[in-house]
């Protein structure tokens, strides 16, 4: 039998510890949660995760006058996105972190953007807000974190492509859960709210959606195979609509609005 006051202690000890342990609250999305678990040594140590690039910015040259330099600034889709194939002898250069939010994409976009000294930045952002990877968000919070972004590119006169979240579908066992947790009309949503912001603040709006989009309101089948993540297939219609955007970008930047702060 343990005596008394060696139980008691034990239990002391591991109620401390376990009062230590992160409690990463449920979503109801077993995947999710999964990915939430994994990354709560980030979202505590490095919550912009300004680490993934900080080598690569480094190393980077400042741009020469007549250079026209692009950053594709998002999530896993611009992440996985292999700008090289897409953009032959383009200088683009690729800051995507997959599972990011539009929280932390601000957290890192002076380092990864800003400093970068980029004529443009085309931006694709706010499927992972909708999902909830960083926490529950409400789409004004979202809006407010995006005008942020714009603010500070516009602030170094950098010209901004948003880009419209895209479509999501359930056509495969791996989509299900991807689509479940970004409903249909937050997305919408989020795109007419990015449509109407880029047209009064004279920013480029960059509509994937209305090429990727199927006659049931998702994602064309053959566009992805886990109903988030464009294919070969999926970039190669994304591709030509972000080069005309970038296109109309390579004029002088609009000088900000009497009404911006």
């Amino acid at each position: 039998m343990i005596p008394t006051h060696k139980l008691w202690a034990f239990l002391l000890v591991s109620g401390a510890l376990w009062a230590q342990q992160p409690v990463v609250p449920s979503t109801g999305f077993p995947g999710l949660d999964r990915y939430r678990a994994s990354r709560v040594a980030i979202y505590l140590n490095d919550y912009g995760q300004l680490a993934r690039y900080g080598e690569a910015n480094a190393a980077l040259k400042a741009p020469t006058s007549a250079e026209n330099r692009v950053v594709f600034f998002g999530d896993s889709i611009t992440d996985q996105w292999k700008l090289e194939e897409s953009f032959p002898g383009k200088n683009y250069i690729n800051r995507g972190i997959g599972g990011q939010t539009t929280s932390q994409m601000l957290v890192r976009f002076r380092q990864d953007v800003i400093n970068l000294q980029p004529k443009t930045t085309v931006i694709l952002a706010g499927t992972n807000d909708i999902a909830g990877n960083t926490g529950p968000i409400a789409n004004p919070d979202i809006e407010a974190n995006l005008s942020s972004i714009f603010e500070l590119a516009r602030a170094h006169g950098i010209a901004v492509v948003f880009s419209s979240i895209l479509p999501v579908n359930n056509y495969t066992p791996q989509s299900q859960e991807f689509f479940a947790s970004r409903p249909g009309d937050r997305i919408l949503a989020l795109n007419r709210w990015l449509k109407d912001f880029s047209a009064t603040n004279d920013a480029i709006y960059l509509d994937y959606y209305g090429a990727m989009v199927d006659e049931r309101g998702l994602l064309k089948r053959e566009l992805a195979e886990d109903g988030l993540h464009p294919n070969k297939a999926g970039f190669a219609i994304m591709a030509p609509l972000a080069e005309k955007a970038i296109e109309q970008t390579l004029g002088p930047v609009p000088a900000p609005s009497s009404g911006q702060r």
